[in-house]
């Protein structure tokens, strides 16, 4: 059984599909917080079998995108003084900026230096998205 204390004040990301959790804690930059940050690995789920999860213990702005673009089906919920004061339940966002990059070697973004490139969701099951300079189809 695995015990980890009762978050006081902070943020659980959870319900991350299994494997997914260290993906999360690197595009958030997780590694590089002085304060403490539990990633749980395999947990078993009711809902899912078995799930990533993760627990920081401080406020912080997070990129949604990001983690809308990992895992569209997270949680996040932010604590205060102990109690769930907000629930986010995630989807893939729409429009995607700065993230992603064309896979199309003939893209003009790969041929020329252009920041910000967008990026717009074409299939929300395959969490699938088109540049929106060639139109070619990625994904995180």
């Amino acid at each position: 059984m695995i015990n980890v204390s009762k978050l006081k004040e902070g943020i659980v990301i959870d319900h991350i599909r299994a494997g997914h959790g260290y993906k999360i804690f690197l595009q958030l930059g997780l590694d590089a917080l002085d304060d403490v940050v539990v990633l749980m690995r395999n947990v078993e789920s009711t809902k899912m079998g078995r799930k990533d999860l993760i627990k920081i213990e401080t406020n912080l702005d997070l990129n949604l995108d990001v983690l809308g673009l990992i895992d569209p089906d997270v949680t996040i919920t932010y604590v205060k003084e102990g109690k769930c004061v907000q629930k986010i339940k995630l989807s893939p966002p729409k429009t995607v900026t700065g993230i992603l990059s064309c896979k199309n070697p003939r893209c003009i973004t790969n041929q020329e230096h252009i920041s910000d490139v967008r990026f717009h969701l074409v299939d929300a099951k395959t969490n699938l998205y088109a540049c929106e300079y060639c139109d070619a189809r990625t994904r995180l």
